[in-house]
C-alpha cells in the first residue's frame, strides 16, 4: 500500500445493541436514568469536596478528580448509545471515531494511574499515619494527577499510532455501539493479525499489571497492619473496600476486553454498557456510602443550593 493513507472510508456504521423496540426502550431508560445518575452524583462530589473545608484533604483530592473522570468516561459513549437507540442509521464520522478511541484510552489510562495513586495514599494513611500530611503534601498530589494525566495521554497516542495511517477502503460495520481499537483494526484492509495482538496486548498488559499492582499493595496494607495490631485490621479491610470494590469494577470488564480468548458480541456489549453507564454512577455511591464527612458535605451543598435558588 505504501507510504500513503488509502483511508476512503468517511464513516462507520453502529449494528447497536438490539433491533428489538421493546429492548431499545428498556435500555433507553436504564441508560438514560443512570447516566443522569452518574452525572449527577460526581459532579456532586466535586462540588463538595471543592468547596467544603472539612474535605479538602488528599483522599478527597484524589477522589474528586476520579468522580471528574468519571465524568468524562460516562460521556464518551453514553449520550450517542441513548441517541441512536431508536435510529436506524448507527453512525460515526472516521475523525468522531478516532476522537472517541483516543478519550476512552486517555481518561482509561488517567485513571489507572489515579486508582494506583489512590492505594498508595490509603498505606500512607494506614501504615505511616503520623507522617501522613509531609509525603501527601500538596505539592505531591498535584504532581501526582500531572503524571496521571501525561501518562494518560502518551498511552493513548500510542495506541492510537497502530491505527491512524492503517487504510480502511471498503468494510465500515463495527458490531458495536462505540468506537475501540480491537473492532476497527479488523476493518483495515490489510493483514492485522500482528497488530491486532500488539494492541490487544499492550492494553492487556497495562490493565493487569495495574491491577496485580493494585491487588499486592492491597495485601501489604493489611499485612503490615496485622503485625503492627491485630484489633487495626477491621478498620483497614473497613477502609480498603470501598478502593477494592471500585478497582474490581473498573478493571474486570477492561482485563475480559482484552485478555478473553473467546470473544462473544452479546457479553462484550454487556460488558460495555455496564463499563459506561453503571460503573461511573456506582464510584459515588461506593464512596459516600459508609463515609459520613462526604454525606454530610453533600448535605451541606445540597442545602445551600437549595437556600440560593429560594433567595434567587
Amino acid at each position: 500500500m505504501g507510504a500513503a493513507n488509502f483511508s476512503v472510508v468517511s464513516e462507520f456504521v453502529f449494528l447497536g445493541l438490539s433491533n428489538s423496540w421493546g429492548i431499545q426502550l428498556l435500555l433507553f431508560l436504564f441508560s438514560s436514568m443512570f447516566y443522569v445518575a452518574s452525572l449527577l452524583g460526581n459532579i456532586l462530589i466535586v462540588f463538595s469536596v471543592t468547596y467544603d473545608p472539612h474535605l479538602h484533604s488528599p483522599m478527597y483530592f484524589l477522589l474528586a478528580n476520579l468522580s471528574f473522570l468519571d465524568l468524562g468516561v460516562c460521556s464518551i459513549a453514553a449520550p450517542k448509545m441513548i441517541y441512536d437507540l431508536f435510529r436506524k442509521h448507527k453512525a460515526i464520522s472516521f475523525g468522531g471515531c478516532i476522537t472517541q478511541i483516543f478519550f476512552i484510552h486517555a481518561i482509561g489510562g488517567t485513571e489507572m494511574v489515579l486508582l494506583i495513586a489512590m492505594a498508595f495514599d490509603r498505606y500512607v494513611a494506614i501504615c505511616k499515619p503520623l507522617h501522613y500530611l509531609t509525603i501527601m503534601s500538596p505539592r505531591m498530589c498535584i504532581l501526582v494527577l500531572i503524571a496521571a494525566w501525561v501518562l494518560g495521554f502518551i498511552h493513548s497516542v500510542a495506541q492510537l499510532a497502530f491505527v491512524i495511517d492503517l487504510p480502511f477502503c471498503g468494510p465500515n460495520i463495527l458490531d458495536s455501539f462505540y468506537c475501540d481499537l480491537p473492532q476497527l483494526i479488523k476493518l483495515a484492509c490489510t493483514e492485522t493479525k500482528r497488530l491486532e495482538f500488539m494492541v490487544t496486548a499492550n492494553s492487556g498488559l497495562i490493565s493487569v499489571g495495574s491491577f496485580f499492582i493494585l491487588v499486592i499493595s492491597y495485601i501489604f496494607i493489611l499485612v503490615t497492619v496485622q503485625k503492627h495490631s491485630s484489633g487495626g485490621l477491621s478498620k483497614a479491610i473497613s477502609t480498603l473496600s470501598a478502593h477494592v470494590t471500585v478497582v474490581i469494577l473498573f478493571f474486570g470488564p477492561l482485563i475480559f476486553f482484552y485478555t478473553w480468548p473467546f470473544p462473544s458480541s452479546h457479553l462484550d456489549k454487556f460488558l460495555a454498557i455496564f463499563d459506561a453507564v453503571l460503573t461511573p454512577f456506582l464510584n459515588p455511591v461506593i464512596y459516600t456510602f459508609r463515609n459520613k464527612e462526604m454525606k454530610m458535605a453533600m448535605r451541606r451543598v445540597c442545602h445551600e443550593l437549595i437556600v440560593y435558588r429560594k433567595i434567587s
